[in-house]
């Protein structure tokens, strides 16, 4: 006889943390978000149903698939994939676990999900990301944007981090993580005396620029 784990029917809703990448649609009009493994084909919204990946017409989750939405109990667990290369562009995902879900040691795979709270990576200058910019792929019909400062995003298609909030629904917060500017980086913001020191050392450079000029122009005519 095979023993089964008691059902759970909790009170509340379970909580769960995950990464993702976050995407707007093709014509701006939603944002969503896409898995980093299995998932990855199939953008979802805030609120959304797991489907199979694989075509299959059973229910997600189901036991014998690897199909439904995955997130883990911890939100270090979570994060620590963020430090490998090809996950620094994604985003934290605090999420709601809805429906029903299988548990593991690690965390669930579960029917349906509501995304509560989205944490955006710094910029790749280690400023605060205060815009989501083109990442420069994407999937079919939809594009892939990752955080980036105002100075770094460029000419770059971009929203503002509240923009992509509104166009989620739902609820959902968006907001970035890091400081808000980085010592030397392009979007560090530069008062009156910081102007006039950079001046002065441009001017300093460009005096003894001129005397060399004129040193090797003496040097060449005798």
């Amino acid at each position: 006889m095979r023993l089964r784990l008691p059902a759970e029917r909790p009170k509340e809703p379970p909580t769960g943390y995950k990464i993702a990448r976050l995407a707007l649609s093709q014509d701006g009009a939603r944002a969503g978000f896409t898995g980093i493994s299995l998932g990855a084909a199939l953008p979802y919204g805030v609120l959304d149903e797991a489907r199979c990946v694989y075509g299959r017409r059973h229910a997600a989750p189901h036991r014998r698939c690897d199909c439904g939405f995955h997130c883990v109990h911890d939100r270090a667990t979570a994060q620590a994939l963020l430090c490998t290369a090809e996950h620094r562009g994604a985003a934290l995902l605090q999420v709601t676990v809805l429906g029903a879900y299988i548990r593991f040691e690690r965390g669930f795979r579960y029917a349906r999900q509501r995304v509560r709270a989205v944490t955006v990576q710094p910029c790749s200058c280690g400023a605060r990301a205060s815009v989501l910019a083109d990442a420069g792929w994407g999937r079919p019909g939809w594009r892939v944007v990752e955080g980036a400062c105002g100075a770094c995003a460029g000419r770059r298609t971009s929203l503002e981090l509240p923009a992509f909030a509104r166009l989620a629904g739902e609820g959902l917060t968006v907001t970035g993580a890091g400081p808000e500017t980085v010592p030397g980086s392009p979007s560090e913001a530069m008062g009156v005396p910081e102007l006039v020191a950079e001046a002065a050392l441009l001017q300093a450079r460009l005096d003894v620029f001129q005397g060399e000029l004129a040193r090797l122009a003496g040097d060449g005519r005798e």
